[in-house]
């Protein structure tokens, strides 16, 4: 009979790794957007190609997710993890000896390839070593550790590319992601260990695709995949070309939405836990704080862009992160508990696929809309427009938030 003890003691230990492994994720991917300010001078840059270094990450990065959760359901997610993690640490750490357009979009191609496994990982490994009520708050460090990973990018590797340079920042990031492997490779989750047993044949593509619960969620993830990208993607280079902020600035002020983010993540994952834990509905405690989240990030986030004052369109901007981070706190306990271990890393490939698309598009459509108009106010709209139109969806083809019967395609 297992020990409950040691079983909590390693789903802990497991979490810990993990969340590190998120924030090197989001640090990593969000390194060139710090960088961008001096990079695309030193390379001689229009606005269309940082879009299009931006939007290349989510190429592969969502075209390889469906093949990512299909592997963590069927092979040893470790093994699956590590190597997917040992790639993208060496294509960050790559960049910094790059000279060429050609070659950084590359780089930024195998980046999105070797990130893709991620998403999948954490949810296959969560749904087997946390429960329901305890999902909350393990999703929502998770969340906060992928907030935190771009606030430590801007604030540190602001002051680390302002002092030393963009080449610097790339080539200590590489060295620090790859020693994260050690530890992983010691103590990262065995194979049979787990709080939930797969039971059953797996599940298949097709039948999650038939899903409009599958739909409903991922192009809720859409929605978010498309402003945190942007987010993620353009937000120093705003701040210094149409703010006038210097990038010392940005180091500071830019890492506060990011921040916020992790805060109000960690919080809704924590208050969800216990509002369950006190008797409260799956269905209504999740919806409450992704809908709420959601809404309030796209009401806020336009008139970031429109305010004349600097300060006041960064107090907005810090509201609309929060309530994106409240949205993120519960989205993939969502998916794990309608998924279930026998489909939670497919079902997590297929909706971060399309989630992803967003991220695809964003970073491109921004660059043609600045280069185009000269503003970011057009840029903003588009992201408050899809927001309303992901909250939309999930209203529309969600209902109930409970275990799917996979026998037969029916609850």
């Amino acid at each position: 009979m297992s020990d409950p003890v040691a079983g909590q003691r390693e789903a802990n230990r497991i979490l810990i790794l993990l969340m590190f492994s998120v924030g090197i994720n989001y640090i990593d991917r969000g390194a060139l957007s710090i960088s961008a300010p001096l990079l695309t001078r030193e390379l001689a840059l229009s606005p269309a190609q940082l879009g299009l270094l931006f939007s290349g990450f989510f190429w592969t990065y969502s075209m390889l997710q469906p093949l990512a959760g299909w592997l963590v359901d069927r092979y040893n997610v470790t093994r699956v993890f590590g190597a997917g993690y040992l790639l993208w640490s060496l294509a960050t750490g790559s960049m910094a000896w790059i000279h060429q357009f050609s070659a950084l979009f590359g780089a930024r191609l195998v980046l999105g390839a070797g990130e893709s496994v991620a998403y999948p990982a954490y949810s296959q490994i969560l749904v087997r070593h946390f429960p329901e009520n305890r999902r909350g708050v393990a999703n929502s460090l998770l969340e906060a550790a992928a907030k935190i990973g771009p606030a430590i990018s801007t604030l540190i590797g602001g002051l680390l590319v302002a002092r030393f340079g963009w080449r610097a920042l790339f080539l200590c990031l590489g060295i620090v992601s790859l020693s994260w492997l050690i530890p992983w490779i010691l103590w990262g989750p065995t194979v049979g260990s787990s709080a939930t047993k797969t039971e059953g044949s797996r599940v298949s593509v097709a039948q999650i695709m038939r899903r409009r619960e599958a739909w409903g969620t991922s192009l809720d993830m859409f929605a978010l995949g498309y402003v945190w990208s942007f987010l993620l993607s353009w937000l120093p280079t705003y701040l210094v070309n149409e703010r006038g902020f210097s990038l010392r600035m940005v180091a500071v002020l830019g890492s506060l939405p990011f921040w916020a983010m992790a805060g109000t993540a960690v919080f809704g994952g924590w208050l969800s836990d216990r509002w369950i834990a006190s008797g409260g509905s799956v269905t209504r405690v999740r919806k409450t704080f992704m809908n709420a989240g959601l809404l309030t990030c796209g009401v806020t986030l336009l008139p970031a862009a429109a305010v004349h004052d600097a300060t006041t369109a960064m107090v907005l901007l810090i509201i609309s992160s929060a309530a994106l981070g409240l949205f993120t706190s519960n989205v993939w306990a969502v998916t794990q508990t309608l998924a279930g271990p026998r489909a939670a890393g497919s079902w997590t490939g297929i909706q971060n696929a399309i989630g992803n698309l967003g991220g695809v598009l964003s970073p491109y459509l921004t660059g043609l809309i600045v280069g185009q108009t000269g503003s970011y106010y057009l840029a903003f709209a588009a992201c408050s427009l899809v927001i309303v139109a992901g909250v939309a969806s999930y209203a529309t083809l969600v209902g109930e938030i409970r275990p799917l019967d996979w026998a037969d395609g029916h609850r």
